[in-house]
């Protein structure tokens, strides 16, 4: 079934060539939860690979698990090796981590997996780094579902903490002039069980319907239409 994001009217300044797209991040970037779409970055690759598509290439560089240290570790090598047709290199970055960062291990009050004055640092250094090899886009994390906590039996991931992550990656994106997508607040304005229905048992991440809904969502942001155009999804 063909689903069109009627809303997407714009289009970039590149959509009359194929922009050659990197998505880094952890499992809301792999996909990990929807063995129907393949995921949100997914969902584009398969729209971009339609008829009449932009035909933008996107490569899905999503690790389960990654913090923002591991996504920092291998960002230019990822990038670097990304190029097509006579080496070119990648025209856009699409970032989204942070979420197994602010998780608490073993215990409801125990430490998180990232420090966050830490986390602090690690993102500045990111953003600065992949601000230097092209345009970035930052897609953030979404809601969990407490009651489902511990994940794995050993980590913990609360809605407050997740906050506070999400408030250090939107200032530190707007204080390097990198378009952020909150996706935290746009589900939890749509209510507790609206957002706990979209996830898988695990309670992290997004089901079928979690992760379509995010595409669209995604696909109806400004920044995010602006710099790729409008697409149909299949």
């Amino acid at each position: 079934m063909q689903t069109t994001i009627a809303s997407v009217q714009q289009h970039s300044a590149h959509s009359g060539s194929h922009l050659k797209i990197v998505a880094l991040g952890d499992s809301l970037v792999y996909g990990f939860g929807d063995p129907i779409g393949g995921g949100w970055v997914e969902r584009l690759r398969r729209g971009w690979m339609q008829p009449n598509s932009l035909g933008h290439a996107v490569y899905n560089l999503g690790i389960r698990g990654d913090g923002v240290k591991q996504v920092a570790n291998r960002l230019e090598s990822e990038f670097r090796h990304r190029g097509e047709l006579r080496n070119r290199l990648p025209d856009l970055i699409i970032l989204s981590v942070g979420v197994n960062d602010s998780a608490r291990l073993l215990r409801p009050d125990g430490r998180n997996f990232t420090d966050y004055s830490t986390f602090q640092e690690e993102l500045d250094n990111l953003l600065v780094r992949a601000k230097r090899l092209c345009p970035v886009l930052f897609i953030g994390m979404v809601p969990v579902d407490e009651t489902k906590m511990p994940f794995l039996d050993c980590l913990y991931y609360n809605h407050a903490d997740q906050f506070r992550y999400r408030e250090a990656t939107r200032l530190a994106c707007q204080e390097h002039q990198i378009p952020y997508f909150d996706v935290f607040s746009e589900w939890m304005n749509r209510g507790l069980d609206w957002c706990q229905a979209q996830l898988i048992e695990d309670g992290l991440h997004p089901n079928v319907s979690g992760y379509q809904t995010l595409v669209e969502d995604i696909l109806n942001w400004h920044p995010f239409a602006e710099k790729v155009g409008a697409i149909a999804l299949y």
